[in-house]
């Protein structure tokens, strides 16, 4: 009931304060006119004025007369003196050349071929010790037999002797990996039959 008594006095209160105010700033937003007189200075701007012409002086730049110089006189011309020739020959002066027999080479008598020489090892690589001898404990070797070819590669390798035969493939197989030197005669490579080895297979402790 006390809400209701407030809210019915307040309504009317709160229109009137709101009009009071509105009233208030309607007189201090309006101005009185202001007339404007015809004696006001008039001013324009030229966006674009022109310049005026300015006559510049112009100076007399006409180049005096030039005093003439005589140039400097010529250097002085040394005279050269030409050498005497010697009046004495060469061999009076140095004495005489010793006469010297030229040597006769006999086309026959040098030979330009290469020496003969037989197939020497190049490279020698070791063989891959087989997995299944090495769990076995076996140890031993192979002798081997080869011929070997004019570019050096041992050819027709085969097994003469070998003490197991979980060795023998592991032999061929690093045989033709290997690489000679050729036989050589009369300077022409040749192969070199019945070249033989021994491989040993050995087991590090």
């Amino acid at each position: 009931m006390g809400n209701l008594i407030r809210l019915i006095i307040g309504v009317p209160i709160a229109i009137i304060v709101t009009f009071g105010l509105f009233t208030l700033m309607q007189k201090l937003i309006l101005v009185d006119s202001v007339e404007i007189g015809d004696d006001e200075e008039q001013l324009r701007f030229d966006i674009n004025p022109q310049v005026e012409e300015l006559n510049a002086r112009t100076r007399d730049t006409s180049i005096d007369d030039v005093q003439q110089v005589d140039p400097p006189p010529p250097p002085p011309q040394v005279e050269r003196q030409a050498a005497d020739l010697p009046s004495e020959s060469l061999s009076t002066i140095v004495g005489n050349i010793p006469e010297f027999s030229t040597p006769e080479l006999n086309s026959g008598s040098v030979s330009f071929n290469v020496s003969d020489r037989n197939a020497q090892p190049l490279v020698r690589i070791p063989p891959q010790y087989p997995p299944r001898a090495a769990e076995r404990g076996i140890e031993g070797h192979c002798d081997m037999r080869f011929n070997v070819s004019p570019d050096g590669t041992p050819i027709e390798v085969e097994v003469v002797n070998c003490t197991s035969s979980l060795l023998s493939r592991a032999s061929v197989r690093a045989v033709e990996r290997w690489r000679y030197s050729p036989r050589v005669v009369d300077g022409v490579a040749q192969t070199r039959v019945g070249v033989e080895t021994r491989i040993d297979f050995q087991l590090s402790d």
